[in-house]
């Protein structure tokens, strides 16, 4: 028979251990999550996987940027080399013809040393009588701008190497965000993974004819509703898988505007308008920062490539936050 003090003993540790099986039983990690909450988990990790996606393509472009400076610092630096070869030939020839007429005395020593060290040495001297000033200040000249562009194409080089890097880390990111996002998906059954991925579903797409658009635009629209269907792939830009800024690229290239790869770069391609004023071929942006672009076609709706799942759709311009429009061309 147990005394007062063991019955409370024994009390507190059947509190305890009933308290440790409802803690168990109630543990989040052992509940499978709901529909909505994978949603939600899906939709924040495939839009973190565009937007590295869409830094990727920034940094793409400033790699064509750069590597176009590197390849014009280069021509010029070989330009450069050549002037301030052509100086020291200047100045070396005119030593020697003083040095043989006798006009340069004891310093004409020098010119047995190695010519590079012998013009470094020689622009330093102010006792050379009747040299000419004119040679040596363009001889100085032309090696500081040398040395200059020699500068330059160096730090541009390392400029690309560290982009390298950058582009290396964004593509690993987006592909890191995919690989979680598909992980999640694999556990729930295939009916509720397209409804998940598919977000509303998508809206019938409207014949191009049917939209009133001219010229440019109305090119760029019917190409765009095409495409509807294809498939969304990061980085793509056809002619079968598509990203969100690579299928508007391609859609108004074939109407002869040029547009970078890129919806952040793309927000600057041409002239602000305002939502009201939203007219179809327009480009409208969401998120802040922008990440994803698509095409206004009239009635409250976009043509875009949306995400892996669903792919190229139209949707409701409200879809998605909200971020600008511009109208290209």
């Amino acid at each position: 028979m147990l005394n007062g003090r063991n019955r409370t003993t024994a009390a507190l540790a059947a509190l305890a251990l009933t308290g440790t099986l409802a803690l168990s039983v109630s543990t989040p990690a052992q509940a499978e999550p709901d529909i909505d909450t994978v949603r939600d988990r899906v939709e924040k990790l495939l839009h973190q996987a565009e937007q590295a996606s869409e830094r990727y393509n920034d940094a793409k472009l400033e790699l064509t940027e750069l590597s176009r400076e590197l390849d014009s610092l280069k021509a010029d630096q070989s330009r450069q080399g050549d002037a301030l070869d052509g100086v020291r030939s200047d100045v070396r020839d005119s030593i020697i013809q003083r040095y043989q007429t006798g006009g340069l005395g004891p310093t004409g020593e020098l010119l047995s040393s190695d010519s590079e060290a012998f013009l470094d040495e020689l622009s330093t001297l102010s006792t050379i009588t009747g040299l000419q000033d004119g040679l040596l200040s363009d001889y100085d000249n032309e090696l500081e701008a040398y040395s200059i562009r020699e500068s330059q194409t160096a730090k541009r080089r390392n400029d690309i190497a560290d982009l390298k890097s950058e582009l290396a880390a964004e593509k690993k990111s987006a592909d890191s965000k995919l690989a979680k996002a598909e992980s999640l998906l694999s556990r729930l059954e295939e009916e509720e993974r397209a409804q998940i991925l598919s977000r509303d579903g998508g809206v019938r797409a409207p014949a191009a004819s049917s939209i009133p658009a001219s010229g440019r635009a109305a090119v760029a629209i019917k190409y765009a509703l095409a495409q509807v269907g294809d498939s969304y792939v990061y980085g793509a830009a056809g002619p079968n898988a598509w990203d969100c800024s690579g299928l508007m690229m391609v859609a108004w290239g074939q109407a002869g505007v040029g547009l970078p790869h890129s919806s952040r770069a793309q927000a600057g391609s041409g002239a602000r308008v305002s939502k009201s004023d939203l007219k179809p071929g327009d480009l409208v942006f969401y998120y802040s920062p922008i990440s994803h672009v698509g095409m206004y076609i009239g009635n409250g709706m976009i043509v875009h490539a949306a995400n892996p799942g669903a792919g190229v759709k139209v949707s409701s311009v409200d879809e998605m936050p909200y971020s600008g429009a511009v109208r290209p061309g």
